[in-house]
C-alpha cells in the first residue's frame, strides 16, 4: 500500500464545476483480485464492495490525510473519501493512490452524494452486463469521472 501525500502537495481540478482529483496524486490504483475471469466473484457478487470497503476507523484516518494533501478546509458532512476507481469497478479499496477527499459537486449540497456516484453505478451495471470492457471501465473513470460515460458510449 502506498501511503497518502504530504499536507499540500495535491490540488482539486474542475472541470464544469466538477472536482476531479490531482493526478500525480491520485492516479487510481486497481484491486488486483478483480479481472475480467473474476468479475462474477467479485464486483458483479452481491455485497462485493461492503466486503473489501475498509472499516471506518482506517477510513476516518485516510480522510483526514486526504484532506491535508489537499488541502481541502471545507465540511466532512458534504465531502467523500472516494475511490478514483470505484470498488464497484475493482478499484483498491485502500491504496492511497486511489483515495481523494472528493469535495461535492453542489453547492447548496448538505450530504456527500454527489454526481460521480451515479457514474460509478453506470460503469458498475455496464462491466456486470459485459456491455463494457472491466479495463476500459477503469480507464475512463480515473481519467475524468465527468466523460467516462461518453467516452465509453453510456450516455
Amino acid at each position: 500500500m502506498h501511503e497518502a501525500p504530504a499536507a499540500g502537495t495535491c490540488h482539486y481540478r474542475y472541470v464544469q464545476g466538477k472536482p476531479l482529483p490531482d493526478p500525480a496524486c491520485t492516479p487510481g490504483a486497481l484491486n488486483p483480485e478483480v479481472t475480467p475471469s473474476t468479475l462474477r466473484r467479485t464486483i458483479c457478487a452481491p455485497g462485493y464492495s461492503a466486503r473489501v470497503r475498509p472499516p471506518r476507523t482506517v477510513t476516518d484516518r485516510e480522510k483526514r490525510l486526504s484532506a491535508r494533501a489537499y488541502g481541502y478546509a471545507g465540511s466532512f458532512a458534504t465531502a467523500e473519501l472516494d475511490h478514483l476507481v470505484p470498488l464497484g469497478v475493482g478499484g483498491d479499496p485502500n491504496d492511497a493512490r486511489n483515495l481523494w477527499l472528493e469535495p461535492n459537486d453542489d453547492p447548496r449540497a448538505t450530504t456527500n452524494a454527489n454526481g460521480k456516484d451515479d457514474v460509478e453505478d453506470t460503469l458498475h451495471a455496464a462491466v456486470c452486463a459485459g456491455r463494457v470492457g472491466l479495463a476500459e471501465a477503469q480507464r475512463a473513470i480515473a481519467v475524468d469521472w465527468t466523460t467516462a460515460l461518453a467516452v465509453l458510449g453510456l450516455e
